[in-house]
């Protein structure tokens, strides 16, 4: 879990300061103010795209994951049921065993 957090860490330091070097880069950058606006429209829009997807993916991945999760729980409520009826029908067993016993004394 770890490892994931500080990857994700990792990744929204890399986006911040890809978009700060960019936003620098189109600030500087010997262009009238016109075509500048134009260059971070057109950009804003690439990212828009790309955040659109990237939450696409992942929601869907996320979706996936529940599903599984779902039928995992499924699955082991299953075994659990079997499980507990074994576990009964030995104690009854016992349980009669113990009962015949009383009823027959040595």
């Amino acid at each position: 879990m770890s490892d994931r957090d500080e990857f994700g860490a990792f990744l929204v330091g890399f986006v911040v300061g890809g978009l700060a070097g960019a936003v620098t880069a189109l600030l500087l950058a010997p262009q009238s103010g016109e075509e500048t606006r134009t260059v971070i429209k057109e950009r804003a829009i690439e990212l828009k795209d790309k955040a659109s997807d990237t939450f696409d993916d992942t929601y869907d991945k996320a979706e996936e994951y529940v599903k599984t999760a779902k039928e995992k729980a499924v699955e082991l409520q299953h075994k659990g049921q079997v499980v507990l009826e074994e576990q009964k029908s030995r104690f009854a067993s016992v349980k009669k065993d113990v009962k015949s016993i009383g009823d027959n004394p040595a």
